[in-house]
């Protein structure tokens, strides 16, 4: 069976797979171009199952935001090495299954790998790229958020991803505020919004912590409480974004930065996702 340089090109223009498993599939199929796809199809299902225990910690972040700008995606394709992560193909899958949820809005992982991505569903994409690529992968997270304006940032290297939903105001200034505070949540990783909105888990583990440190160091037991809540409301100054100092501007707030872009905006939530244990 002969198999031309033009048949080979035509399926990997249609299946995304190499040259020489393409080639392969048509020897096998007798130059028979649906037979080729099933076979490359199931070359996918066959290593998806036979690295179904290998551990993806590696992969990219991809986030995006909808056109009303009301709102925005974000989804975490994970794989097993830092070189796929890298490879075009596996980050130009996620890009394309990144807008088949901004296109559809599923609600779930599961939803979103039963939906169409060309001629075939995500979930069978993403099978036919572990043929393609030799490596098991996997949606580890997908999360939306909803708000008056929301924000969408990428940080360098694909490794980080946030989501920033704001209120109060819209417009082109507040998407740039929008894309300030989602840098900070970036770079410093609050751990909520505001003080009452930290996990009450959080609370009792830094409290416990912090009134040890204060009685090893010798205070006096009447000036123990209050040292330990001045300690307490310290972390919160650190840890929750709208009482961190603002990175471009140390003197304000993120809440009071927020309010010299307009006097009633300031964030409703964010989500905050890395790639990697």
């Amino acid at each position: 069976m002969v198999v031309t340089a033009q048949d080979v090109a035509a399926l990997r223009q249609k299946t995304g797979a190499g040259m020489m498993d393409c080639k392969k599939a048509l020897m096998e199929a007798q130059g028979d171009f649906t037979q080729a796809i099933d076979f490359l199809r199931k070359k996918g299902q066959k290593i998806s199952v036979d690295r179904a225990t290998y551990h993806t910690s590696e992969g990219a972040a991809f986030a995006a935001v909808g056109l009303d700008h009301k709102v925005s995606f974000l989804l975490v394709l994970n794989c097993e090495t830092d070189f796929v992560a890298k490879n075009e193909s596996f980050l130009q899958l996620g890009q394309s299954i990144l807008a088949v949820a901004v296109a559809h809005r599923p609600a779930s992982i599961e939803d979103l790998q039963t939906l169409p991505l060309g001629n075939q569903t995500v979930q069978e994409a993403i099978v036919a790229s572990t043929g393609t690529i030799g490596e098991k992968i996997t949606i580890s997270s997908y999360e939306t958020l909803t708000a008056e304006t929301t924000v969408a940032y990428i940080h360098t290297g694909n490794r980080l991803a946030v989501l920033v939903g704001l209120e109060g105001a819209q417009g082109e200034q507040v998407r740039i505020a929008g894309r300030d505070v989602a840098m900070q949540i970036a770079a410093m990783a609050p751990v909520a919004l505001d003080k009452d909105q930290v996990d009450p888990a959080i609370v009792a583990r830094e409290s416990a912590i912090i009134h040890a440190q204060v009685i090893n160091e010798g205070h006096k037991d009447d000036k123990v409480e209050k040292i330990t809540q001045g300690r307490l409301h310290k972390f919160f100054q650190e840890n929750t974004l709208l009482q961190q100092p603002f990175v471009k501007n140390t003197k304000l707030t993120v809440a009071q930065y927020l309010q010299t872009v307009a006097p009633s905006l300031t964030v409703t939530a964010f989500k905050r996702i890395a790639v990697g244990p």
